[in-house]
């Protein structure tokens, strides 16, 4: 006899996300949950058999039910720093981020600290400046974070207290003099001076976790560096504190530690896994140090900053080329998945470059924004993974970011999720928390500004679930609803294919291992 299940969901348009199951009719009614694996998907008739007095069931009114969404590429910590520090994620200026910031001071002693500003927003498109932060305070350091963390404005106390640390490359000036501005290494010596305790960091995790858990995530691959992080995941997991799934990818710095203790991707608990080993080779868009083969088409970085060379150039080598190639046989040789940051066509081309004599399956390129037609094939030819943040579409719109960096064909050619699915290529969806909101950048693919850009509510759908699931070698367990996978699930007020905005669906509950991790319905 079938032993009952310990929890019912019934009365649900039901998507499993299944290859085969695509459309806006629902596949199922309802679902069971045995031991914190799906036991049935179903009709609610058949469900309903494996119910007794001891089985939980909930009536979902109808809303939708899902599989739980994989985030391929977050940093929970700053998502943590968001929510308990100064956030300036909506702030309309610089005003408005000041204002914020002058709040946080006054809560707070040391370090006043402010993250993902985003100037491109602004009808005063600028980055904040050394005199900006200066009116915040003369006498305590201050940093505000642009949204992409490749870039920082800091006041006078920061520049006096550590400018020798600063490379100058890295050092926005304006007649020779820092605008405090700071970029890529640059800001290595401010993360380390802000570099949180056990107990802050646990914080922070804790925070970031209630958040990832309200927007239906059940799993993250955290990109994790220099952090306390590793360690209080898996307190928190033995604890049975850890509400999500986590896969932790190393910064290239911790390689050492990783071989030393015999850690292989994979390997882990139910909840923490180790990941990949993660690496740049170059920067971003909104600093203008992604790498790119053509030049930036803008003159001038919105805040008066001198560069050499303005209007010809092309972005940074964050990491050369000879020096990740180098790295990627050691990670490849070791049995390690490898991923790696690269954004400008340039950084792509050099990234797979590195790939293309390896070993490993699902070698990962993070963001793989810049693509021209040849590396659309190149992917597509290759057993490398597309981890991409459809969110960042938000910055190619007509008049956006992109078009100010890259002109209109390359605003355009950014992206290409509708080229790379029609060539084969699996994609897997992250938030790289700008911001950590899946149905956010689900609505951003769907409506993207450009046909080559695009993608159907199922494909932008499942790219958050299965693809994302598949880029850590966990498409058997999650990122579809099947019987046998881990019951991670989220309910939906409204469904995808029929809301007039799909970034403002709410979300009902979401589930991890059939436990309830977020409930709105009260």
């Amino acid at each position: 006899m079938t032993a009952a299940a310990d929890l019912v969901l019934t009365n649900a348009r039901v998507h499993t996300l299944e290859r085969d199951c695509e459309g806006p009719d629902p596949d199922a009614e309802a679902v069971a949950v045995r031991n914190g694996q799906l036991a049935a998907v179903d009709s609610a008739y058949e469900v309903e058999f494996l119910t007794d007095v001891r089985t939980t069931v909930l009536d979902l009114g109808g809303r939708t039910l899902l599989p739980g969404f994989v985030d391929a590429h977050t940093h929970l910590e700053m998502v943590g720093r968001r929510a308990r520090e100064a956030d300036l994620g909506d702030a309309t200026g610089p005003g408005a981020c000041l204002d914020r910031l002058r709040e946080r001071r006054d809560d707070t002693d040391g370090w006043v600290l402010g993250f993902a500003y985003d100037e491109s927003a602004w009808e005063d498109a600028r980055y904040l400046t050394r005199d900006d932060l200066d009116t915040v305070s003369t006498d305590r350091p201050v940093a505000a974070f642009r949204e992409d963390m490749h870039l920082a404005s800091v006041n006078s106390v920061v520049l006096d207290r550590y400018g020798t640390d600063l490379p100058d490359r890295d050092v926005h000036t304006d007649g020779g003099d820092p605008t405090g501005v700071l970029v890529e290494d640059a800001l290595d010596t401010v993360w380390d001076a802000i570099q949180p305790t056990p107990g802050r960091t646990r914080t922070y995790l804790r925070a970031a976790q209630e958040t990832a858990n309200r927007r239906g995530i059940t799993a993250v691959h955290d990109m994790v560096r220099g952090s306390h992080a590793p360690r209080l995941y898996r307190e928190l997991d033995q604890a049975g504190e850890l509400t999500l799934r986590v896969r932790i990818n190393y910064w290239s710095d911790h390689l050492d530690a990783v071989l030393e203790t015999g850690l292989r991707t994979g390997h882990g608990s139910e909840r923490v896994q180790t990941g990949a080993i993660k690496s740049y080779t170059d920067g971003s868009i909104g600093g203008r140090t992604a790498r790119l083969s053509e030049p930036y088409v803008d003159v001038g970085s919105g805040d008066g900053n001198e560069h050499e060379g303005e209007g010809e150039e092309r972005g940074e080598w964050v990491v050369p080329p000879e020096e990740l190639t180098a790295l990627v046989e050691r990670v490849d040789e070791a049995g390690l998945q490898m991923t790696t940051h690269a954004i400008g066509d340039a950084a792509i081309e050099a990234t797979l470059d590195a790939y293309e004599d390896t070993d490993g399956d699902r070698h990962r390129i993070e963001h793989a924004e810049v693509l021209s037609d040849r590396l659309v094939e190149r992917l597509a030819a290759s057993s490398a993974v597309v981890s991409a943040q459809p969110n960042f579409l938000k910055w190619a719109r007509e008049d956006g970011l992109y078009a100010e960096r890259l002109g209109d064909r390359r605003r355009r050619e950014s992206n290409r999720f509708r080229a790379l699915a029609d060539r084969g290529v699996e994609l897997a969806f992250g938030s790289d928390c700008m911001p950590l909101d899946p149905l956010f950048g689900v609505a951003q693919a769907v409506d993207a500004p450009d046909p080559q850009q695009a993608l159907s509510v199922f494909e932008a759908l499942r790219a958050y679930t299965h693809g994302a699931a598949r880029a850590g070698f966990d498409e058997d367990r999650m990122g579809t609803l099947a019987a046998g996978n881990c019951a991670d699930m989220v309910v939906l007020d409204a469904s995808p294919w029929a809301a007039a905005d799909i970034a403002d669906i709410d979300v009902t509950m979401t589930l991890v291992g059939g436990e309830i991790v977020h409930d709105e319905r009260s």
